[in-house]
């Protein structure tokens, strides 16, 4: 398989009418703020047969998410299936921004990976709190988040993650496409 490769938010930039910005965040992320005319796609559903039909009229694809984690994830399993003209967006909507290149701006969101921080962190208070005054026992809830935590640090793969981005909240899909496209994400 070949490696997936980057391309900067200002390159991306001057390929926009040719290319497809697919973007793998939630639904909610993107409504948050995206770039104009990329496709919501998120990475739970990612199907590649729908991203070739998608890159069949354009140049290139160029693969979105808010700092480049996922998009590495969508990049590499359109890789295996066969998709060679994809790259991942140096630093994600976050380098976008940043570099000052438009962005469309909607409802503020809390980002996926607050929430895994939020679940995270509750979890190993409750589990600490309930295992000091209810039964040790509880410490197990602690450990077993840690070492989540460690599993998604070494691995780049968060479970939590992609559990939370199936929730209701996150899954919400108002009108998140271009003119034209289609909407990838499930009401």
């Amino acid at each position: 398989m070949t490696q997936p490769q980057t391309i900067t938010p200002q390159q991306a930039a001057q390929q926009q009418g040719s290319a497809l910005f697919l973007d793998v965040r939630t639904p909610v992320e993107y409504q948050e703020m995206h770039i104009s005319g990329a496709v919501s796609h998120p990475l739970s559903d990612l199907n590649p047969n729908q991203v070739k039909d998608l890159l069949a009229s354009k140049s290139s694809g160029v693969i979105v998410c808010r700092s480049g984690g996922r998009a590495r994830q969508a990049c590499e399993k359109l890789l295996a299936s066969g998709l060679s003209n994809v790259a991942i967006l140096e630093g994600g909507i976050t380098a976008w921004d940043s570099a000052g290149l438009p962005v469309v701006r909607g409802k503020k969101a809390i980002s996926l990976e607050r929430q895994v921080r939020i679940a995270a962190g509750a979890l190993v208070f409750i589990g600490a709190v309930l295992g000091y005054f209810a039964n040790p026992a509880w410490i197990a809830l602690s450990a077993f988040v840690g070492a989540g935590l460690v599993f998604a640090g070494v691995t780049d793969t968060c479970g939590m993650a992609m559990m939370l981005a199936k929730m209701p909240w996150n899954t919400k899909a108002a009108c998140c496409k271009p003119q034209g496209a289609t909407c990838q994400t499930k009401m």
